[in-house]
């Protein structure tokens, strides 16, 4: 199940690029093969990602092409043949699970987990079924895309009832949802508040475009010393009731309270 906070893109065409984007310290380097490679640097992208994952680093995950693409299909292809395999795909423009199920049958016992992006209206309307076909550990807004095929600005308010859904699709499947990067590379502040309203709507994590976005992604998504320890308090004094709803600090405390503070536990150290 992916479990980090952040993650960052960083172009397969761009091999002189990796090292910097991994000591971003994001939870995952992605290694992209999609819309940042050029039709023509395809091959040489799908080869320096996985030169870099047979390295056995951990923490690298590669965003192949859409499945329906020429492209997407000679990345499954060399990836069945691939001395190794990073931990995590990223699939791109997916609008059923069909895609999803093509992906996890190809590559057999050895395929990732994968987490698809849902891009379209479309592949929003099938969201639940995605989100929990074969493999999948994670569900990520391609808000970009998205805006894009509403005919809007990449903003909050356009794409709120998309997030919504996204949301409640990826909690029906008991997987986390992703947001979509922030993309104004000198707005701090606005990344700072995305982030906030992103996690209030119940997204676990961001994606990144810019090393520099990595630290206010992590300061946003990870628990605070404070919310740990209130959640470990809280889950202490349920046990000493014998797992009964009690009243606690001016509020009841029962099961659904309780699973949020062990929500907030078990994205201690992502």
């Amino acid at each position: 199940m992916f479990a980090a906070n952040s993650f960052l893109f960083v172009p397969g065409s761009r091999p002189d690029r990796f090292a910097k984007a991994y000591a971003s310290g994001a939870g995952l380097t992605v290694i992209d093969l999609e819309d940042a490679v050029p039709a023509g640097d395809k091959a040489a992208a799908r080869a320096n990602a996985l030169a870099q994952v047979a390295t056995g680093e951990a923490g690298w995950a590669i965003r192949i092409n859409g499945v329906a693409t020429a492209a997407g299909i000679a990345d499954l292809a060399v990836l069945v043949d691939a001395e190794a395999l990073p931990g995590f795909l990223f699939v791109p423009m997916v609008e059923s699970a069909v895609e999803i199920e093509i992906v996890a049958r190809v590559l057999g016992e050895r395929c990732p987990e994968l987490i698809p992006l849902i891009e379209t209206p479309k592949g929003l309307r099938h969201a639940v079924e995605i989100a929990a076909a074969p493999m999948v550990g994670g569900l990520m807004f391609g808000g970009a895309d998205f805006s894009g095929e509403l005919g809007v600005m990449l903003a909050w308010e356009p794409l709120l009832a998309a997030r919504h859904a996204l949301v409640l699709a990826a909690a029906e499947a008991r997987v986390p949802a992703i947001d979509v990067p922030w993309i104004h590379l000198d707005d701090e502040a606005g990344l700072a508040d995305e982030c906030a309203r992103a996690k209030a709507l119940g997204f676990a994590a961001k994606a990144a475009i810019h090393p520099a976005q990595v630290a206010a992604i992590e300061a946003a998504f990870t628990p605070t010393a404070a919310e740990l320890a209130e959640a470990e308090a809280a889950l202490a004094a349920y046990a000493e009731a014998g797992g009964k709803a009690i009243r606690y600090k001016g509020k009841m405390l029962e099961a659904p309270l309780v699973k949020r503070y062990q929500a907030v536990l078990s994205r201690k150290g992502n």
